[in-house]
């Protein structure tokens, strides 16, 4: 770990928070400096903006990756948030099932099946999203509906302007 991250050293299955500034990505802690997480496309260290694209995706790959290579800069740090609402599952279990995703292409929906979902059911068996239910309860729901309206916009316009060319090709 970098120095200084941490109060106290992570311990096998912990969950990691990374904070990116507008939204949290989450690990889980396997040991040896390294998490796995579900990873969008666009979710990268110092990513700024454009992290928030992921909402846009809808597949994630499972990784196995050196913490301080996923945070970057950013700051991070051990969130076992669910633990006085549910028993952690063993260890063996954690670990066994978090390897056995590695490389998989997973589904993925900002809403209801990101990276602290997926983490959360691979600690308590109970996949939860602290935030999403968070930027709902504020009201940033609206916020993120206007971002995927962007987005859809934009591909609007993408495939809109591609139709436009071959109607005029023919």
């Amino acid at each position: 770990m970098a120095p200084g991250q941490f109060e106290q050293k992570p311990q096998l299955g912990d969950l990691i928070e990374i904070f990116r500034g507008t939204y949290q990505h989450w690990g889980i802690y396997v040991g040896e400096g390294y998490i796995i997480h579900l990873a969008p496309p666009s979710e990268q260290a110092e990513a700024g903006a454009y992290s928030m694209m992921s909402v846009l995706c809808d597949k994630a790959v499972v990784k196995k990756e050196q913490l301080w290579d996923v945070a970057g800069t950013d700051k991070y740090s051990i969130n076992n948030l669910l633990d006085e609402k549910y028993e952690p599952r063993p260890i063996c279990v954690i670990l066994r099932e978090a390897h056995s995703f590695l490389g998989q292409e997973l589904p993925y929906c900002v809403f209801s099946g990101n990276c602290e979902h997926f983490v959360t059911e691979l600690r308590y068996g109970k996949a939860e999203s602290r935030q999403v239910r968070k930027a709902v309860e504020v009201g940033v729901g609206v916020g993120v509906a206007a971002l995927i309206g962007v987005g859809v916009a934009i591909a609007a316009a993408i495939f809109g302007s591609d139709n436009k060319e071959k109607k005029r090709k023919q």
